[in-house]
């Protein structure tokens, strides 16, 4: 009964959806008088009720085990520890999908419960715009990816869930990702609704951007935890290979980033209208490339699910019909709406400006280094699309992108000079080429690494100047948040840099109570012993490391054998220091009886990750420094028309 009450609540849920959207674009077409009216803000309040419900069942039926689901059996196993068979629920696609959806659901009655800045024809129209992109994921559910799914004939024991999926960051990982994705689906539903009612004002900028803010606060988290997750598990020692499926996450991020810049700039200077309607629609693009590879079975990754391209081509109709038509409305649309506010190109609008079309660029590259060897592989040629391509053609754009970074934020609103700022210009001019100088006289460095470096220094020192002169208990949380985002922009700038400038990599073949040395450590095999864990057994070496002959740490890298279902995983060991990071991975025993060992050497790796949560952070802030903002002024909005209903009715 428990798959039947969750599939029961999926599919009132749809109709609902179904309701809500009807009643929505009723509403708009008869200007808020429509018979259907006052239905459409319960109907989305409930649908998030009944979809929330859904979900819980197929957690309940994941802790328990029920193997008639076929969902269940495909992807549990009743050895694995409760932590995994309740992050399994959502580690798979049809409960991944669901979860996405009831997030949708909660971010769609959340916004009928709280948002009253907008005049109610439009905020019809965003609800009817919502309901039409969660019926379009209900249809997708409940015609193609069932999660309720019942089998005549349950299986004595699961399959399992794919082993590098068995650890803490998928309890992280995918769903902040997932609630990044649904935030920028928000944001396009207020783009069409503004679109449609032809309001595209900084209202709808102002309601628009908590949304677009905590969607890209929680894709920095998703992607920062996701890089650090594959950077331990997968044993290879890397944080970033370009693989199709990280490109389909850092796509958004990219969108999401000039989306926020461009609507704050809406909000705050009623400038780029434009602009932001159309990132608005760009961005949930990018989310749903991002869903059709990773679920169409177009392409193989360690991160994508393993699906039929059928469902694929059910992605592929819905993205044709979401952005087709969105894109189709912005076509008929573009000419009413007002250009806004005009600014000067030597202005903080300018380099806003700048700045988001040198993301808009890279991520044309992004996207182009993506597809690209799809394309060609529907025409028989395999074309391999990595570092090579993108790290020098997106740098093209990057560099200049940090340069304006560094300064746009000492510019003035509307107008200013830019020899005004030349002292501040002429210091981070010189901190970069003073760490040119340094570092090329150090070390031999490749160009693109030594050029991180040095615009990283700069860009650190010059995100702290927008402080310079203020009180600081009085700065804004917003101005706290920009500052905070940008300097750990810097930050993990650095530890990329590094990483790629400094890394040293050792493969040894070393026997019991031998050594190896990788930089300034030194790493002994104490010894390699079996050890067995709830659902594997594995390989484990004991390693001694010490650090230019100090106290001695003590690693466990381990091989590890899973039954169910039967695969083998490489656990890498790390010693974190301050300056870095050891890392080392045990291998096969050779013919001779010594084991082979991978040592790696990262000089300040940490950084890359540090600065994400620092970018998250500042973000944060940013947040909650707008929404205190706006709840003031409402205050002082309410205030003046209590006091002018108060003249009125004395007179």
């Amino acid at each position: 009964m428990i798959a039947e009450l969750g599939l029961a609540a999926l599919w009132l849920a749809a109709a609902l959806a179904a309701l809500q959207m009807i009643a929505g674009f009723m509403a708009v077409r008869d200007d808020g008088k429509g018979e259907l009216a006052g239905l459409i803000r319960p109907a989305a309040i409930m649908q998030g009720v009944l979809v929330t419900l859904s979900f819980a069942m197929l957690v309940w039926l994941f802790a328990i085990t029920d193997l008639s689901v076929k969902l269940v059996a495909s992807n549990s196993h009743s050895m694995k520890p409760l932590i995994f068979k309740l992050s399994g629920s959502f580690g798979n696609h049809e409960g991944s999908m669901l979860l996405w959806v009831m997030v949708m659901g909660l971010a769609g009655a959340l916004i009928a419960l709280v948002e009253r800045r907008l005049p109610e024809r439009t905020m019809n129209a965003t609800l009817a715009a919502q309901g039409v992109v969660a019926l379009g994921f209900y249809a997708f559910l409940l015609l193609s990816s069932n999660p309720f799914e019942r089998m005549p004939n349950p299986p004595a024991e699961g399959m399992g869930l794919n082993p590098l999926l068995q650890d803490i960051g998928l309890v992280f990982h995918p769903p902040t990702l997932y609630l990044g994705y649904v935030g920028l689906s928000v944001a396009f539903s207020f783009a069409v609704g503004a679109l449609l009612t032809r309001q595209v004002t900084p209202d709808f900028a102002r309601a628009m951007r908590p949304w677009v803010l905590g969607a890209w606060v929680l894709l920095t988290i998703g992607i920062t935890a996701g890089s650090y997750w594959a950077y331990y598990e997968l044993g290879w020692g890397g944080w970033w290979f370009w693989d199709p499926v990280e490109n389909a996450s850092l796509m958004p991020w990219l969108a999401a980033t000039a989306l926020l810049h461009s609507a704050s700039v809406l909000a705050s200077r009623d400038a780029l209208r434009t602009w932001t309607i159309m990132l608005g629609v760009v961005a949930f693009s990018m989310s749903m490339v991002g869903t059709f590879l990773v679920r169409s079975g177009i392409l193989t990754s360690v991160h994508a699910f393993a699906v039929d391209p059928e469902r694929g081509t059910f992605i592929l109709v819905l993205l044709g019909i979401f952005i087709g038509g969105a894109l189709l409305l912005f076509a008929m649309r573009a000419n009413t709406i007002n250009e806004g506010q005009r600014f000067a190109l030597a202005s903080r609008e300018g380099a806003l400006v700048f700045n988001n079309v040198m993301l808009s660029a890279i991520l044309a590259i992004v996207l182009l280094g993506t597809l690209y060897p799809l394309l060609t592989e529907a025409f028989d040629v395999r074309v391999s699309v990595g570092p090579p391509y993108f790290n020098p053609v997106g740098a093209i754009f990057t560099i200049p992108m940090l340069a304006v970074m560094a300064v746009g934020p000492l510019l003035r609103w509307r107008q200013d000079r830019v020899d005004r700022i030349g002292k501040e210009i002429a210091l981070f001019a010189a901190l970069v080429l003073a760490a040119l100088i340094l570092f090329s006289l150090l070390a031999e460095i490749a160009l693109l690494p030594l050029l991180g470096l040095a615009l990283g220094l700069g860009l650190a020192v010059a995100s702290l100047l927008p402080l310079r002169g203020r009180k600081l208990s009085r700065t804004p949380l917003a101005t706290w948040g920009m500052v905070v985002a940008h300097f750990g922009i810097a930050v993990a700038l650095i530890g990329m840099a590094s990483e790629s400038a400094f890394t040293e990599e050792r493969l040894a073949a070393v026997e019991e109570g031998g050594s190896a040395t990788v930089g300034p450590w030194t790493v002994v095999l104490q010894g390699v012993e079996p050890v067995a864990g709830p659902n594997w057994t594995a390989i484990e070496g004991r390693l001694s490391a010490s650090y230019n002959g100090g106290e001695a740490k003590v690693l466990a890298p381990q091989a590890r054998n899973f039954w169910a279902p039967p695969q083998q995983t490489t656990e890498s060991a790390l010693v974190t220091r301050w300056n870095g990071q050891l890392y080392a991975v045990v291998g096969d025993r050779a013919a001779d009886g010594r084991w082979q060992l991978r040592l790696w050497w990262k000089p300040f790796v940490t950084l890359i990750w540090y600065g994400g949560l620092l970018v998250a952070l500042g973000g944060v802030l940013a947040l909650i420094g707008r929404l205190l903002s706006d709840l003031r002024h409402r205050r002082l909005a309410a205030r003046i028309a209590e006091r002018r209903a108060d003249r009125e009715a004395v007179a």
